[in-house]
């Protein structure tokens, strides 16, 4: 969220002249990914929300993506609405915005149906991460997991890695491929290159996330080389 979310908005600052984006970032703490520390992380939100609603943004968005998946179906939507509370409470009138509910938003802008993803998830969690979406109704052709328990190390792997890991998936028929559904794993220099390869529209948690937050602006979601979502054409279609 503090990484890859400030690089595509500068990228969209230098292509849209006149705009500007501040940052403003709280932090819910976890250093494990496992079930304990991510229900832990997740009744940290309101503390964190209370923090930003002091700056009056004008969108709020909140990870981790697994935190939010692996509470059960549907959880984005009572996550959303207990961190709107809150805001509300303070004043701020901001949308909520979960990486979670974006990725969701994304596929359905994207019209697919069918898809692969990347984890860096222990399988457990990965499971856990498809069978949420799922449950949305798209289904997951094939998953990969990198098995990375430690969230400092998911930060740090290397997203031109993803470049080979993704051959390793089944992509037979699949609509659209999610190369990190987390948006601790590092993968936006990969998006566009692996979707030229492809030929097939690759996303992230984190360019989905991006794309809602644009979207909840009012702006048009565009960022260059950020992968079809962002792209900006009539191949996607804002989330309901």
């Amino acid at each position: 969220m503090e990484t890859e979310l400030p690089r595509m908005l500068r990228a969209r600052e230098e292509a849209e002249p006149g705009e500007a984006f501040v940052f403003h970032s709280a932090r819910a703490r976890m250093q494990h990914v496992d079930p304990e520390q991510l229900r832990a992380m997740n009744d940290q939100a309101g503390r964190a929300a209370a923090e930003l609603a002091d700056a009056r943004p004008d969108v709020v968005a909140t990870a981790c993506l697994v935190a939010i998946m692996a509470q059960g179906p549907g959880y984005h939507c009572t996550a959303e609405d207990d961190i709107t509370r809150v805001l509300r409470a303070e004043g701020c009138a901001a949308p909520v915005v979960s990486s979670a509910g974006a990725l969701l938003s994304g596929l359905a802008a994207l019209g697919a149906a069918k898809i692969a993803i990347i984890t860096p998830y222990l399988k457990p969690l990965t499971k856990a991460v498809a069978d949420y979406i799922e449950d949305a109704g798209v289904e997951v052709v094939d998953a990969l997991s990198l098995e990375v328990p430690d969230n400092l190390a998911v930060a740090r792997l290397d997203p031109h890695d993803l470049r080979e890991h993704y051959r390793k998936l089944d992509l037979s028929g699949v609509d659209a491929l999610v190369l990190s559904a987390c948006v601790q794993m590092p993968s936006l220099p990969s998006i566009q290159p692996v979707e030229d390869e492809t030929g097939i529209p690759v996303l992230s948690a984190a360019t989905a996330t991006t794309f809602r937050i644009l979207t909840e602006l009012g702006l048009p979601p565009r960022v260059p080389g950020a992968g079809r979502l962002l792209a900006g054409t009539d191949q996607t279609r804002r989330p309901a």
